[in-house]
Order: structure tokens, then sequence, then C-alpha cells
């Protein structure tokens, strides 16, 4: 393969890789039952990398340790991920290190909360 053609082959990869912003505007449909706010907007992804294979690695967490939904969450989030063009495959794994708060929501986030009565 010429430089050439392998240049041209690199860049159509990278053109069809997903991008962050992507991920992320597809876990928006990913909400939380107890709270019904998706897990963007309420602060709960902490990283999101997307690997040049097209493999999502998703670092998240959850309003409490122990929460009964958390197969639940993860299951929704993986499959929205999926649905992102160039995907090839999810991780979702749960991190507690930092502690989620209130203070990690977005202005939306906190706009939804208090349309709901909680005051943020």
């Amino acid at each position: 393969m010429s430089e050439e053609t392998q240049s041209q082959a690199t860049a159509a990869e990278a053109a069809e890789r997903p991008t962050k912003e992507q991920i992320l505007e597809a876990l928006k449909v990913v909400k939380d039952p107890e709270i019904p706010i998706n897990v963007v907007d309420l602060g709960l992804i902490y990283n999101v990398d997307v690997k040049p294979n097209g493999i999502v690695d998703i670092d998240m967490t959850l309003t409490a340790i122990g929460c009964p939904v958390q197969d639940m969450i993860k299951a929704d989030a993986e499959l929205a991920v999926m649905r992102v063009p160039g995907v090839k495959g999810v991780n979702v794994d749960f991190v507690w290190s930092p502690p989620w708060t209130p203070a990690k929501m977005s202005e939306e986030g906190k706009k939804q909360m208090r349309m709901f009565g909680f005051n943020v």
C-alpha cells in the first residue's frame, strides 16, 4: 500500500470514528429512573474515551453506591452508545471517586431538578 493510500485509509477511519460529543449526546437518552434527568446532565459521566478501533470506554458514577437500578442504567448506556455510527463496542465502568454531588450537574440538569421541586 502506498503512503498516499495508507494516509487516505487512516483519514477515512478517523472520519468514521465517533466523537466524544456524539457519545455524550447519545447518553442523554439514559435517565436515572428515580430522578428523571439524563445521566449527562446529572453529571454522572466522568470520562468518555473513544479508541481508534471504535471501542468506547465510559467511566460513570451513580448518585448513590448500591443503587438498585445500576445494572439497568449500565445496560441502557451500552445500548444508547452502540447506536452511534462507528461504535464497535462499549465498556461501562462505575467509579465512586470522586463521589457524585449535585455540584457536578450541568445548568440544564439543575434547571430540571428545580422544575421537579428540588432545591439545587
